[in-house]
């Protein structure tokens, strides 16, 4: 007897046909964590993985040293991301040398070699506009194990707390899509039903002020993503 594919093994958005809804759930993610009791709060808000910063122009930069004792607290099961804007390779591998990272996250105009050389999985990141066309730049970057998803504005590499139009999300792709950009625990339930992405990543949606977290709003975040199914 023919066993029904898995869910498990590749996301929804992803060519690939599920067996119903119910089975799925998006992977959760919180970037721009910048203090060791926020890391704490995630993790126990049931979150994915986790995001650093280590771009100096942003209100969520952090320092190596505070950023090695969250990737340290979080535990083995959380995966930690460092997030990059056109850094030298040299800064690079200084984090990577001190911070157990799982994944980067390039947010500038990095090639795909240029990714690829520090031997990390990593995701790209995308600002979506009308006329990007996601599958040239899946094919742009053939080792990213997927790509992120967020809004455009000029000169803001990420971070702007902003929506794009989610009609811009791709029903199927033929690796993981997340989905970024003005996410919050108010909408993030919508967003889900819209665009099934393979994971959503939140910031300064479940913030109190610029780079400090609000324990309650990640817990609603988390919530709301485990719970998005019974809205449709």
């Amino acid at each position: 007897m023919t066993q029904p594919p898995n869910p498990i093994d590749a996301p929804l958005n992803q060519d690939t046909t599920f067996p119903s809804d119910h089975l799925y759930q998006p992977r959760v993610k919180v970037c721009g964590i910048t203090r060791l009791d926020d890391a704490h709060a995630a993790v126990q808000a049931g979150v994915d993985a986790i995001g650093l910063v280590f771009y100096e122009k942003s209100t969520r930069f952090v320092e190596i040293q505070t950023a090695r004792d969250i990737a340290l607290a979080v535990g083995p099961f959380v995966s930690v991301t460092a997030l990059f804007v056109d850094a030298e390779p040299d800064t690079i591998e200084t984090v990577l040398s001190n911070v157990p990272v799982h994944l980067i996250q390039f947010h500038g105009q990095e090639t795909n070699e240029f990714c690829q050389r520090f031997q990390r999985p990593f995701l790209k990141a995308v600002r979506m506009k009308p006329g990007v066309d996601i599958d040239a730049l899946l094919q742009s970057y053939p080792d990213a194990q997927g790509l992120l998803l967020d809004t455009y504005r000029k000169g803001v590499p990420g971070g702007t707390g902003e929506r794009f139009d989610w009609a811009l999300f791709p029903e199927k792709a033929p690796r993981p899509l997340v989905l970024a950009g003005g996410l919050t625990p108010e909408n993030v339930v919508e967003a889900i039903a819209m665009t099934k992405p393979y994971g959503v990543d939140v910031s300064g949606g479940v913030e109190s002020a610029p780079g400090v977290k609000s324990h309650q709003k990640m817990i609603e975040f988390a919530t709301a993503c485990g719970r998005w199914r019974r809205s449709i």
